[in-house]
């Protein structure tokens, strides 16, 4: 069903409402929603880290004027950081990936299933949506938008060229492999490359995971905070998601203190 579909609601239910949002305040309860693990918040943290380390560092290896500027002594600590940092960012979502194969093939599963009315309404509203959030409701999404379906996919292949070009120019340096002068121009050509996509993609993905805009405000709880957010948050982002859970009668759904967002146990 389509989310932009007009709902009538009645003076009788609209009271109902309004009585069932005063009980919850009240109570002094508040439902929230788990959104990602501890496991998904360490990894997601240490490559977003890692990724802005590698951006700083990698200005000053790969720049000429910057290079020449801070001297060899600086080139020559920003390159063993570059690379001591980029080995980081390839381990940790490989081993985090074996630790937990069941959750990365859920992650691939939720960015790859098929895309509904609402999908489709949501990236086409989505430009306009940035500048008049205030006034424009985006639709139901489930559990990944689809917006987030596309920038995901783009970053974890953007990042996965950043770690195999990475890997080669480093190999070439060591003395692992030979690179000829214009095989090494090519994948020197790729890594710039990657670094600008990433740079690009990454700002977006501040602005909206940050919580910058008005609507995402909270959103950075999600990864860099418990991982929860307040059933009316969840429902304005992933409405269809929220409803599933409650059909499932998912754990992922607690009470916890309105205040503090401590779970309430049983």
């Amino acid at each position: 069903m389509s989310s932009h579909e007009n709902i009538t609601v009645y003076p009788e239910q609209a009271q109902k409402n309004a009585e069932f949002i005063k009980e919850r305040k009240e109570s002094g309860k508040q439902l929230r929603v788990q959104r990602t693990t501890k496991q998904a918040r360490i990894t997601h943290g240490t490559v977003a880290i890692s990724c802005i380390l590698l951006a700083i560092s990698g200005l000053f290896v790969f720049v000429p004027p910057l290079t020449k500027a801070v001297g060899p002594d600086v080139v020559f600590v920003m390159r063993m950081v570059h690379r001591v940092v980029g080995l980081i960012f390839c381990l940790v979502p490989i081993i985090s990936l074996i630790m937990a194969p069941k959750g990365a093939l859920h992650i691939l599963k939720k960015n790859l299933v098929k895309w509904d009315h609402d999908d489709v309404m949501w990236m086409k509203l989505f430009l306009p949506y940035l500048f008049t959030c205030k006034w424009l409701h985006m639709p139901d999404a489930s559990e990944t938008k689809s917006g987030q379906r596309v920038s995901d996919g783009m970053i974890i292949l953007v990042a996965i060229l950043m770690g195999v070009t990475g890997l080669v120019l480093t190999a070439n340096v060591v003395g692992i492999i030979t690179l000829g002068i214009t095989s090494h121009a090519v994948w020197l050509f790729l890594h710039d490359l990657g670094f600008f996509a990433i740079c690009v993609l990454g700002m977006a993905h501040i602005l909206l995971g940050g919580g910058i805009i008005g609507p995402y405000r909270g959103m950075h709880r999600v990864m860099f905070g418990d991982g929860s957010l307040s059933e009316g948050e969840a429902m304005y982002h992933w409405a269809h998601w929220v409803r599933k859970l409650h059909k499932e009668g998912s754990d992922e759904l607690y009470w916890a203190d309105a205040k503090t967002t401590k779970r309430i146990e049983d």
